[in-house]
């Protein structure tokens, strides 16, 4: 597979504020690549720097293979999707669509064939002469992408472009750009700060905090092997155990929990002797009778969510577990005040040192 992007040492500051501090990496062609992080953590300015709307301190960005710091935004064969749409009220669909290959001077037929296509490819064929006001958010967002695929740039940035839909619209869309992505084969660069919509969409994601990237991975190691308990707590739900490691053998370490248990862990990230924390997604822990748990604790909330009840339970050195029960397993359910016994997969539980 060959790179489409290179991010070689970039770093951006703003006086004394440091956007990004030395970030490297490596997306490949055709790849749908996103990048994920709360607000401020650097993910928009890096993502404006390849675009050429920002320039970079220090470091390099190669667009296959050739580097393009130098080149204005306009010379770069980049398209950006923005949040907000940008689209040219007085102008219909079509218009908008076609608006760039007007700029770059194309025959007025090749122009209409390509339009004609790609409101296709976005299934809004039928409304080529309809202006943006009398369109839906999600139809002018696909007005905005169809706008962007046009010119058939090498690589589609995306910056937060589904933020001001719905939940249920979000999903549809989400669903019509990755496929969009595998039928056009352009390599999309995406920001969110949504970390369902990183997990559903990516084929790798490079997740960010306070300008450094601190994993970068396919959404299942990304889940189920965070690098570090900044991941472990961002992405998804999880619970972090404070733990003692008494010994680290190979890739085995025993650690013991708050209760006094021992226990074996071999899901390690860099795991030494001494205070650590075990991440335990929610659906990872079973509740059960006090006797044999290595954890217990007393139910003190139960949180209805469709398919599913968490379960709050605090425990007696004054911390507490979220377990994620199935709605179909109501027997499973105890109700608050009950005293429960907590069963950790440990081969589940990731062990971190930070």
């Amino acid at each position: 597979m060959n790179t489409a992007v290179e991010i070689e040492n970039v770093t951006k500051r703003y006086g004394d504020v440091v956007a990004l501090s030395s970030v490297s990496l490596a997306i490949e062609d055709n790849e749908f690549f996103t990048l994920l992080g709360p607000s401020g953590c650097g993910k928009t300015t890096l993502l404006r720097s390849i675009a050429g709307f920002e320039q970079l301190s220090q470091g390099d960005i190669k667009l296959f293979g050739d580097s393009i710091v130098d080149l204005p935004p306009n010379k770069r064969p980049v398209n950006t999707v923005f949040q907000h749409y940008a689209l040219f009220p007085h102008l219909t669909v079509a218009d908008n669509v076609g608006f760039g290959l007007q700029r770059q001077r194309l025959p007025s037929h090749e122009i209409a064939s390509r339009v004609a296509d790609i409101l296709e490819m976005v299934q809004l064929g039928s409304y080529a002469d309809r202006l943006p006001s009398m369109l839906s958010g999600g139809q002018q967002q696909r007005v905005a992408l169809a706008r962007a695929l046009a010119p058939r740039p090498r690589l589609l940035l995306l910056d937060e472009p589904l933020s001001a839909l719905d939940l249920k619209l979000r999903q549809d869309v989400r669903v019509e750009l990755q496929q969009i992505q595998h039928d056009t084969g352009i390599t999309f660069i995406f920001v969110t700060h949504d970390q369902e919509e990183a997990l559903t969409m990516s084929d790798r994601i490079a997740v960010m905090s306070e300008g450094v990237l601190q994993q970068v991975g396919t959404p299942r190691q990304i889940y189920e092997a965070p690098d570090n308990r900044f991941v472990a707590d961002f992405i998804g739900d999880t619970n972090l155990i404070d733990v003692q490691v008494t010994q680290v053998l190979d890739q085995c370490a025993t650690c013991v929990l708050p209760g006094g248990a021992s226990i074996a862990c071999n899901n390690m990230a860099g795991a030494s002797v001494g205070a650590g924390h075990l991440s335990v997604r929610p659906e990872r822990v079973t509740l059960g009778p006090v006797d044999g748990s290595a954890l217990q604790g007393e139910v003190s909330r139960l949180t209805y969510l469709g398919t599913d009840i968490h379960v709050t339970v605090a425990l007696s050195d004054g911390g507490k577990m979220d377990v994620r029960v199935q709605n179909s397993d109501s027997a499973a359910i105890p109700q608050p005040g009950s005293t429960i016994g907590l069963y950790l997969d440990i081969a589940a539980a990731r062990l971190l040192v930070d």
